[in-house]
């Protein structure tokens, strides 16, 4: 088959250590699977696209999947996705079935991965090939629309969180305006002695790695390397796994895996509400909803397949569109930007290789993640309880000399990377929101570019309202967007106190 031919066993070594690597990072609180990509994403530097997307796209499956492990044995959510994941999970460790959890866990995972691997192959090139036919203005609101999730994954209060996307923007625009897109080739927002370091604006992938790798290590230094309090945990007493556990959760394993998928969809919204809302399905439909949350394998199913189904859904408006949807993907464009490919309506079509390769490598990945998590969970476990003092020593290593390489060692870079770091460890603590920050920074030249060129191509304002029919679909998206985000927050806002409320530095 087509979609496989660019299989070989480079690839398929790198999509396996990607796994490896992300299951380690998100079976470790405090690492993500979005810190996992933004480690290692200096390293495809050296790989073509192909191989760069079978080692990314393995840390993300790794890392999402891997995030069941803590969550199961300590009641500790890897990752947010992997919030519903102890409700049921930690229980039955607390039973004494705490490998048959992980077991049940990792099936569900690999269910959930290959519906959304279906779907994405599916939907991705339909939303493509309308998106081709989208002028500057159709262009435009798209941006527009994708800006408004800024509103919709601000934590606790949704004025700062217009206010870090602001600010994402406008650092975005530090740099030249290039007359090949409609500027005059002057600096802006630039001190006069800086100019000769940001002519050419603050470089994308040194602003990733700092913002997710190094800021988590400067939060965790802060906290101190505590000891693990469940280190005496035996695996080998726990009541042994059988498939039969899945006889009558075919209807769960679909809907949950469907849910997520869409859920990836849908930019912003994330993995937590993926999950949260495959588990109150669940509960809706289960015959004995009273029993979830006790320990039993249909709320742990339900949670494993929605975040696992989240992966290939998070990848539609990527690839069709350009569009990240979440901290995590938004790393993935750092990929394709260092390999000189742009993502959006054209990829698709314009780059059926790496189209394939991209899908090849999902499902293999949930495919690797499933057999090495399924065979060698007693090891894998352990991972909760290596000690980070080791860890992150390398991981800052890897930031830095990555940083430097990117751009042919050009040390200005690594002072990005440092200073990006400290501004989004100063800015958590500041209650600053760090995810719209970055979607404002990836999007906002985007923004510019696009509505200055639909005014240089038809010369008013009011070609924005008046466009096409598609325009004022996207008018509607837009508002029903803004709609959303306000009703949501306004229904969420009393049961947030001070203490609880999060800078967004936590993601997938």
């Amino acid at each position: 088959m087509e979609l496989f031919a660019l299989i070989t066993p480079m690839t398929l070594m790198l999509s396996t250590l990607g796994v490896i690597g992300g299951i380690i990072f998100g079976a470790i609180p405090g690492m993500t699977a979005t810190m996992a990509l933004a480690v290692f994403l200096p390293l495809t530097y050296a790989l073509d696209l192909y191989q760069a997307l079978a080692l990314l796209i393995g840390l993300y499956v790794g890392g999402i999947s891997g995030g069941l492990i803590p969550a199961v044995l300590l009641n500790i959510p890897g990752t947010p996705s992997s919030i519903t994941t102890t409700f049921d999970g930690y229980p039955m460790t607390r039973k004494g079935e705490s490998v048959r959890a992980l077991k049940i866990g990792i099936v569900s995972s690999l269910f959930g991965g290959l519906i959304s691997a279906v779907v994405l192959s599916v939907f991705a090139p339909a939303l493509a090939d309308l998106a081709i036919r989208f002028s500057y203005v159709e262009k435009f609101l798209i941006i527009l629309f994708a800006l408004t999730v800024i509103a919709s994954i601000s934590q606790g209060s949704m004025l700062v969180g217009l206010l870090s996307g602001s600010i994402g923007i406008l650092l975005s625009l530090v740099g030249t305006y290039e007359s090949n897109v409609g500027g005059n080739d002057h600096t802006r927002l630039i001190p006069e002695m800086l100019k000769p370091l940001l002519r050419n604006g603050f470089s994308l992938l040194p602003v990733l790695i700092g913002m997710f790798a190094l800021a988590a290590i400067f939060s965790e230094a802060e906290r101190g390397a505590e000891a693990g309090e469940h280190q005496k945990l035996d695996l080998s007493k726990s009541a042994k796994f059988k498939m039969s556990v899945f006889k009558g959760q075919i209807i769960n394993v679909f809907r949950s895996g469907l849910i997520g998928t869409f859920v990836g969809l849908l930019p912003g919204v994330g993995g937590s509400a993926a999950s949260v809302l495959s588990y109150t399905q669940a509960k809706n439909f289960s015959k004995k909803p009273e029993n979830l949350g006790t320990g039993v394998p249909e709320g742990l199913i339900a949670s494993e397949t929605a975040n696992n189904g989240l992966t290939g859904g998070a990848l539609i408006p990527l690839v069709s569109l350009g569009i990240p949807g979440d901290s995590t993907t938004a790393v993935l464009i750092g990929a394709f930007t260092l390999q000189g490919v742009q993502l959006g309506p054209l990829f698709i079509n314009g780059n059926p290789q790496a189209w394939n390769s991209m899908l090849s490598s999902l499902i293999f990945s949930n495919i690797a993640m499933f057999v090495l998590m399924f065979f060698a969970i007693k090891y894998f476990a352990k991972v909760v309880f290596v000690p980070k003092f080791i860890l992150y020593p390398i991981i800052v290593v890897m930031c830095t000399v990555g940083a430097y390489a990117i751009n042919y060692g050009i040390m200005f870079d690594v002072w990005t990377l440092l200073i990006f770091g400290l501004v989004a460890w100063v800015g958590c603590k500041i209650k600053l929101q760090i995810p719209p920050l970055l979607i404002g920074f990836i999007l906002g030249r985007q923004l510019e570019v696009y509505f200055v060129k639909s005014l240089e191509s038809f010369g008013t304002f009011t070609i924005f309202f008046t466009k096409s029919k598609i325009a004022w679909v996207l008018w509607l998206l837009i508002l029903l967007s803004i709609a959303w985000s306000i009703m949501i927050n306004y229904k969420h806002k009393p049961a947030i106190s001070k203490n609880e409320e999060s800078c967004g530095c936590e993601d997938e």
